[in-house]
């Protein structure tokens, strides 16, 4: 099979689903830092932030290119993605310390005016008017702020987990990895992320606990959820880039891969 395909055709392939998976894993985390919690939806009994609609897709990839890639190269895709944060949180704080143009040269969609006083997620209370930037930055920065503290507690989580079980099992059992070490890291970052966006509010008791437990459920139980469902898609993923990726069982999709995982699991039957 691999005699009919070039080393360099499947060394651009491997390269190229690499480059896929980074950016669905990037878009998904860009888009729960930009739409965050300017809105929150009912989904049956769960009431979810919109930015975490595709949050989930982040462990699918990360878990993915754990088994095709290794740990590595998912640790080196959570770092970038850390540092997509960073510099989310920098552009933000830029344009809001940055001196607005004359009010009377804005565009009418750029002041908004308010029937009545609005307290904001950061605990200031503006009436009258307020600049659209201003709320997107109170509704974003916070929020920004809280996913990078539980995206690097989650991700390295996850990570971290799914290589566990993964020499526990010596590969085998996919499906327990990928439950166990997702499911973990889920409830790590559904817990971290409300407490820290939320936190401030409730304790200014303008957030009930029970609200703030909803929150906290909703958020994992929507994760979960999503987890327990993309065993099946990984599975299927899994089969078919291993035959596309012409990699053989514990194959990594690195060079000299097969023979640094055999090495390793190799080594650590002998220690045990």
């Amino acid at each position: 099979m691999t005699s009919k395909v070039s080393t360099a055709v499947i060394m651009e392939r491997r390269e190229r689903v690499f480059l896929v998976l980074a950016g669905v894993f990037l878009s998904a985390m860009t888009l729960l830092n930009v739409i965050g919690i300017t809105r929150f939806v009912q989904l049956g009994p769960l009431a979810l932030a919109v930015g975490v609609l595709p949050y989930p897709l982040t462990f699918l990839c990360t878990d993915l290119i754990c088994e095709l890639y290794g740990r590595s190269r998912a640790n080196f895709l959570v770092s970038l993605g850390l540092g997509i944060n960073v510099l989310i949180l920098i552009v933000l704080s830029i344009g809001a310390q940055v001196p607005s143009i004359d009010s009377a040269s804005l565009p009418p969609w750029q002041v908004l005016q308010l029937a009545e006083s609005v307290a904001l997620p950061n605990g200031d209370v503006v009436s009258g008017s307020v600049e659209l930037y201003s709320l997107i930055y109170a509704t974003t920065s916070g929020a920004v702020f809280a996913s990078m503290l539980a995206y690097i507690a989650a991700q390295y989580c996850d990570v971290q987990l799914f290589h566990f079980w993964k020499r526990l099992t010596k590969g085998k059992h996919l499906w327990l990895r990928n439950n166990l070490s997702t499911l973990v890291s889920q409830w790590v970052d559904a817990t971290m992320v409300v407490l820290v966006t939320f936190g401030a509010a409730f304790f200014r008791d303008e957030l009930s606990f029970k609200a703030l437990v909803v929150l906290i459920l909703s958020n994992y139980g929507f994760k979960a959820l999503v987890a327990l469902l993309d065993t099946i898609p990984l599975y299927i993923l899994v089969s078919y880039l291993r035959g596309y990726l012409h990699l053989k069982p514990l194959e990594l999709a690195i060079p000299l891969g097969q023979e640094i995982e055999a090495s390793r699991l190799s080594k650590e039957s002998a220690e045990r």
